[in-house]
C-alpha cells in the first residue's frame, strides 16, 4: 500500500474534510442512531410552555426514559414533542408539566395508562394534559410590570383626581386623599423597589448558577434517607439489645447486691489494718531486701551452701585463720 506522505494531498485533505463532515454529522443526529440513540416521537397538547424547553428530560415514576425535543404553537394551544425509548406509553396516557427544581427546571411527567399502545401519529389531547403554576415567573412577571410604571405620572394624577373631587362628600375625598398619599409614597420609594428588584434578579441569578449542587444535595439527601431506612430495623435492634443488657445489669446488682455490701465492708476492714501497719510494712520490705540478697549469695553457687564458721579453730592452732579484730569472713 502507498504511503500517505507519497499520495496527492489534494486527494488526502478532500478524503480527510469528508470523513471530518461525516462525524459531525454523526455526532448532530446521534439520537436517533439505531444503536445509541432511538425510541419512539410522540406529541402532546399543552395549554401553555410552562417554561419546558427542548432537552428536558421526560419521566415515567420517577425515571428518566426520554427527553423533550421540541416546544412549538400549534394555533391555540402549545405542541409538544418527546422522544421515548424502552417504555410503554398506552393510548390514554397522560401528561403533565412538573418542577424539576426549586429554581424552575421543568420535566415531562407521564403517566402511561390504556388498553393498547398510543399512535405515535395521534397526539395526547389537552383533556389529558396539565401545566404547572410557576411562582418564579409570577414574580418575575410583576417585577417587569412595576418597572414599566411611571410612579412618577401616577402621583401627579392621582393628586388631580383628589383635587377635582374635592367637592364631593367627605368619604369620596378621604378615599381619594388616601390613593394620592400611597402613590406619593410609591413614588417615592421607586427608587428602593427598583434596587430591590435588581437584587431579586441577582438572587435568582445565583440560585440558578448553584442549581446542579442544589441537585446534588437533594439527591446526597435522599440517599440518606433511604440508607437510614434500610438500617431501621438494625438501629431498632440495637437499641432493643441495649435496654435489654441495661434491665439485666439492673437485675445483676439488684440480687448481688447482699453480697456486695458485707464483702465491701470487709474489704474496708483490711484496707483500714493495713493503713494502720503502713509502718510495720514499710520496715519490714527495707529488711526483707538485704534478707533475700544474701540469701541469694548463699545458694547461688551451685547445689551447697556457702557457710563461714569464725572461731571454730583457736588462734593457737592458726593464728592467720582468725581475723584479729571481730569475726569477719577473709577477704579472698
Amino acid at each position: 500500500m502507498k504511503p500517505i506522505r507519497e499520495r496527492n494531498p489534494v486527494a488526502v485533505a478532500i478524503v480527510g474534510l469528508a470523513v471530518l463532515a461525516l462525524l459531525a454529522v454523526l455526532a448532530f443526529f446521534s439520537a436517533d442512531l439505531p444503536v445509541i440513540g432511538g425510541g419512539t416521537t410522540y406529541t402532546a397538547y399543552f395549554a401553555e410552555a410552562a417554561g419546558l424547553v427542548p432537552g428536558n428530560e421526560v419521566r415515567i415514576a420517577g425515571v428518566t426514559v426520554g427527553h423533550v425535543t421540541g416546544v412549538s404553537l400549534d394555533g391555540a394551544k402549545v405542541a409538544v414533542t418527546f422522544r421515548v425509548k424502552g417504555a410503554w406509553i398506552g393510548n390514554q396516557t397522560s401528561a403533565a408539566i412538573e418542577i424539576k427544581t426549586l429554581l424552575g427546571d421543568k420535566y415531562l411527567a407521564l403517566d402511561p395508562s390504556g388498553s393498547g399502545p398510543l399512535n405515535p401519529s395521534q397526539p395526547i389531547p389537552l383533556s389529558r394534559t396539565t401545566t404547572p403554576y410557576d411562582v418564579t415567573q409570577a414574580f418575575s412577571s410583576v417585577g417587569q410590570e412595576l418597572r414599566q410604571v411611571n410612579t412618577a405620572q401616577l402621583a401627579r394624577s392621582l393628586q388631580a383626581l383628589a383635587t377635582a373631587f374635592s367637592g364631593t362628600p367627605p368619604y369620596t375625598r378621604e378615599a381619594l386623599k388616601g390613593l394620592a398619599s400611597l402613590s406619593q409614597s410609591i413614588a417615592s420609594r421607586d427608587a428602593q423597589l427598583s434596587s430591590l428588584l435588581a437584587g431579586a434578579k441577582t438572587v435568582t441569578g445565583t440560585l440558578a448558577s448553584e442549581n446542579s449542587r442544589f441537585q446534588a444535595l437533594l439527591g446526597d439527601g435522599n440517599l440518606l434517607l433511604a440508607e437510614l431506612r434500610a438500617r431501621q430495623q438494625a438501629i431498632h435492634s440495637l437499641l432493643t439489645g441495649t435496654q435489654a443488657l441495661a434491665r439485666q445489669l439492673s437485675g445483676l446488682v439488684a440480687d448481688d447486691q447482699a453480697r456486695l455490701g458485707p464483702t465491701l465492708a470487709e474489704l474496708e476492714r483490711v484496707t483500714a489494718v493495713l493503713s494502720a501497719n503502713q509502718a510495720n510494712l514499710d520496715r519490714a520490705l527495707k529488711l526483707a531486701g538485704p534478707y533475700y540478697r544474701l540469701l541469694t549469695n548463699a545458694l547461688g553457687n551451685g547445689r551447697w551452701f556457702d557457710v563461714y564458721l569464725c572461731g571454730l579453730v583457736p588462734r593457737s592452732y592458726a593464728p592467720q585463720a582468725v581475723p584479729r579484730h571481730g569475726c569477719m569472713p577473709p577477704k579472698s
